[in-house]
């Protein structure tokens, strides 16, 4: 009986004996194993797929925000020079404006002031248009809000109402686009008592 239960004992031990008892996976269970771990790669596939979509959206955001921001900060560092030219303009046609109008009888000194004065604002202007900053004379024209910046009125029966009599500054654009807008004197309607006076007609009678 000791040889038998030491035999038995020995046995059980055994794990190539206890796998020689396991029945085999059927090949429909391999399959479903299959199958199974397929369905998983995919779904690592897929969520990697994701992520690398999401990252490459990202990065396509800061690419357009970046480019965005370069743009603006550099459209803003030459309308602020833009500006600053404009207003040097400005102040060279007030020089100009200011200097007595030509006579025959002027000083050799101003005729050759006043000629270098405009050659310069030639040189100056032809440089700025050249650059995209154009300069436009308002007078005469009708009021609008985006180009010009009311400061005046005056009755007038000379012009329509809302047209612009007098321009303080000029209107100036940078490649099209609004830059300074000018400082102008609009016409409205006379009153009656303007009206009445100018045409010399009595209306208190």
């Amino acid at each position: 009986m000791t040889e038998t239960s030491d035999h038995q004992h020995q046995s059980n031990d055994d794990p190539s004996a206890a796998g020689q008892n396991q029945a085999p996976h059927s090949p429909e269970q391999v399959m479903q194993a299959a199958v199974a771990h397929i369905a998983d790669l995919e779904a690592e596939r897929d969520e990697m797929k994701n992520k690398w979509m999401r990252a490459e959206a990202e990065m396509a955001n800061l690419r357009t925000r970046t480019k965005r921001e370069v743009e603006e900060a550099r459209l803003y560092a030459v309308q602020k020079f833009a500006r600053d030219v404009a207003e040097a303009a400005e102040n060279l046609r007030r020089g100009l404006t200011s200097l007595p109008k030509p006579a025959a009888d002027e000083p050799e000194m101003v005729t050759k002031l006043r000629e270098g004065f405009e050659g310069v604002e030639r040189a100056f202007m032809g440089l700025l248009e050249r650059n995209g900053i154009t300069r436009t004379d308002p007078t005469g024209a009708a009021f609008d809000a985006n180009l010009h910046q009311a400061m005046a009125e005056q009755e007038t029966a000379e012009y329509p109402p809302g047209t612009i009599v007098q321009a303080w500054t000029n209107t100036w654009t940078l490649n099209g686009r609004l830059l300074k807008p000018a400082m102008v004197v609009v016409s409205k309607s006379p009153s009656s008592d303007a009206a009445s006076q100018n045409s010399g007609v009595n209306t208190t009678a």
